[in-house]
């Protein structure tokens, strides 16, 4: 029985991941922005060339090796299982871009009359419900966080007043800063940073809380009800 729910876990967790790889391709697709833990990654690969999987993969392999130096002694070796997801998210991200190949909402229903920015925006909102999807899925499995999430948690552990959504916030904004200086040394000017940005910010927490009001009951009548507490928080 363990080993079935475990496995059933795992399996919960991977599903989370992969949509919210699609949910990424997705904004990256509306060309309106990108959610702030993932401008970075994405940035990188406009300027590099190099696969946005696998920036991915390396921006969180990075927020790893930043929970280790934070807490030292206190990093938890069942974190590195962290190292194995990073892995394989970066690898749903090259998966979903594969997939979804060339399609594009804005021009579908730029077919049908509609402006290409309202097409724009239809992509930002289903990202943003996918990602809303992915995260609600893979906090129901209640296995491991996220490296990014880890990296919060850490820093407010070592805050005297440290509160988690705080830190988040001042995360982001370091992300996002961070992005736009790249692009503007290396490619003059502001790119994978727009409304979208601000949006992803805004109504990925917002609509996590709904999401878990459908998936939960779902998982429930297929016999899945995860038990155990590892902490985990939202991420975009």
């Amino acid at each position: 029985m363990v080993k079935k729910r475990f496995a059933a876990q795992i399996a919960i967790y991977m599903l989370g991941l992969f949509i919210l790889a699609f949910g990424v391709v997705f904004a990256i697709n509306s060309d309106l922005g990108i959610s702030p833990v993932n401008a970075l990654p994405f940035v990188v690969s406009l300027v590099s060339g190099i696969q946005v999987g696998i920036c991915v993969t390396v921006f969180l392999l990075a927020c790893i090796g930043l929970q280790i130096i934070l807490l030292r002694r206190g990093f938890k070796w069942i974190n590195l299982t962290q190292i194995f997801f990073s892995f394989i998210f970066g690898y749903f991200v090259d998966l979903a871009m594969f997939i979804k190949g060339d399609f594009s909402l804005a021009h579908v229903v730029g077919n049908f009359g509609i402006p290409a920015y309202v097409g724009q925006l239809l992509m930002l909102a289903i990202s943003i419900a996918l990602l809303a999807i992915g995260v609600a899925l893979y906090l129901e499995a209640k296995l491991i966080s996220l490296p990014p999430e880890g990296v919060v948690q850490a820093i407010a552990s070592k805050l005297r007043n440290g509160k988690f959504h705080r830190v988040k916030i001042a995360m982001d904004s370091i992300l996002v800063l961070m992005a736009l200086a790249v692009t503007l040394i290396f490619m003059g000017g502001v790119y994978g940073l727009r409304e979208g940005t601000v949006f992803s910010a805004i109504f990925i927490g917002k609509m996590i809380p709904v999401a878990q009001k459908f998936i939960t009951p779902i998982l429930e009548k297929i016999g899945f009800r995860a038990i155990g507490s590892t902490e985990q928080l939202p991420t975009e």
